[in-house]
C-alpha cells in the first residue's frame, strides 16, 4: 500500500469519533495461583486489553487473560484503576467477561456486525493503556485451529498486526466493534511471503451466549471432549507438540511426538478436522478411540475425555 493510499485508508477507518472509542478501551490485568492449572502456561502474570460493551461496567476480553484469575484490574487510558471481578469465560469462542466493582465510567462501544465484515474493510485495532491503534484491513476471514485444541469456522485476520494483541478491540469502519484480538501470527501472503497478522474473534459468536455468560459463567451447552494435547501440522500429519500432564492424553499414554493419524477410524486431514472428528464422537467424557504412528508403527489407543473446565480453578468473588 503506498503512502497516499495508506493516508485514504486511515481517514475512511477513522470517520467516526476514534477518540471516544478509544475510551471504551481499557487494560486488563490478573493475577492467577501459582497452583493453577494454567499458571505455568499462561504465567502468573497476565496482562492486555478489553472494551466496555455496556454502561454498567462490563468488559469483554480473550479469555486467557482472566483464566483462573484470583484478582483483575481495570485501568482506564486516563490511568485511573478500579477492581474487576472474572465474571465469565467461554471456552469454545475463547471470549472472556469482567465486571467492574466501581464506576468506570467508560462509554460503552457498541456491537458491530462481523458476519458482514468483508476482506480489505479497514479496521482499527485498539489495545489499552494508551497504546497507539492500527488503522489495519481485514486480510481474511477463514478456518482457524489453534494447537490447545480450539477451532473456529471463521475468525477475521488484520494486517498490519498490532504488537499487543491480547483482547484487543477491532473497530469497524462504522464505529462499531466486530471483534476482540486473541493472537499474533504468520499468514503467507503468496509472492510478498508471510506477513505478521492478528486473529480476531468475532463479536458475532458473543450474542448466542451473552445471557449464559452472565447468568452462569459460561455457556449453558454440552461441553466438547478434551483431551490435553497440544499438536501441530508438519510435513503432511498433526504431531503432538506437547501433553499436559494431568490431562486425558498423557493418562492414555499419548507421548510428545506422536502423529495422530485417525480418530474412531476415520483418518485425519489437518489440525481442524481432527478436532471436528474428536468433538463429533459425543461429549465431553467419551472414550475416542485414536490412532497413532509412533517410531514408525500404528498404535491404536482410547482416551477418556474430559470437561476441561473441571481442570480450572473456578473464579471466586473478592
Amino acid at each position: 500500500m503506498t503512502d497516499e493510499l495508506r493516508r485514504e485508508h486511515q481517514r475512511d477507518v477513522a470517520s467516526f469519533d476514534l477518540g471516544r472509542a478509544l475510551k471504551s478501551v481499557v487494560t486488563i490485568q490478573s493475577s492467577i495461583p501459582e497452583d493453577a492449572f494454567t499458571a505455568q502456561t499462561l504465567g502468573e502474570q497476565r496482562t492486555g486489553s478489553g472494551v466496555v460493551i455496556r454502561e454498567s461496567g462490563l468488559v469483554l476480553t480473550i479469555g486467557y487473560l482472566i483464566t483462573e484469575a484470583e484478582s483483575v484490574w481495570i485501568s482506564r487510558a486516563d490511568g485511573r484503576v478500579t477492581q474487576g471481578h472474572a465474571l465469565a469465560i467461554d471456552q469454545e469462542t475463547g471470549f472472556g467477561l469482567v465486571q467492574a466493582l466501581g464506576r468506570l465510567d467508560c462509554p460503552a462501544l457498541e456491537i458491530g456486525r462481523s458476519d458482514l465484515a468483508q476482506v480489505g474493510d479497514p479496521v482499527v485495532v485498539a489495545a489499552g493503556g494508551g497504546k497507539k491503534p492500527v488503522h489495519a484491513e481485514i486480510v481474511g476471514k477463514q478456518e482457524f485451529a489453534g494447537y490447545w485444541e480450539y477451532y473456529l469456522d471463521e475468525a477475521i485476520f488484520t494486517a498490519p498486526a498490532h504488537p499487543f494483541w491480547g483482547g484487543a478491540a477491532a473497530i469497524g469502519a462504522d464505529g462499531r466493534l466486530i471483534g476482540v484480538g486473541s493472537l499474533h501470527v504468520e499468514q503467507s501472503s503468496g509472492r510478498a511471503g508471510s506477513r505478521d497478522v492478528n486473529m480476531i474473534v468475532p463479536i458475532g459468536l458473543l450474542a448466542p451466549i451473552l445471557d449464559d455468560m452472565l447468568s452462569y459463567g459460561r455457556a449453558v451447552r454440552p461441553a466438547r471432549p478434551w483431551l490435553g494435547i497440544y499438536s501441530a501440522e508438519n510435513d503432511g500429519g498433526i504431531v503432538v507438540a506437547a501433553v499436559s500432564e494431568r490431562g486425558p492424553a498423557a493418562s492414555a499414554g499419548i507421548r510428545r511426538g506422536d502423529v495422530l493419524a485417525s480418530v474412531a477410524g476415520e483418518e485425519v486431514a489437518d489440525l481442524g478436522d481432527f478436532y471436528r472428528k474428536v468433538w463429533r464422537v459425543g461429549e465431553a467424557g467419551v472414550e475416542i478411540p485414536i490412532e497413532i504412528i509412533r517410531d514408525g508403527r500404528a498404535l491404536g489407543l482410547k482416551v477418556r475425555s474430559a470437561d476441561r473446565a473441571s481442570f480450572l480453578k473456578r473464579p471466586s468473588l473478592q
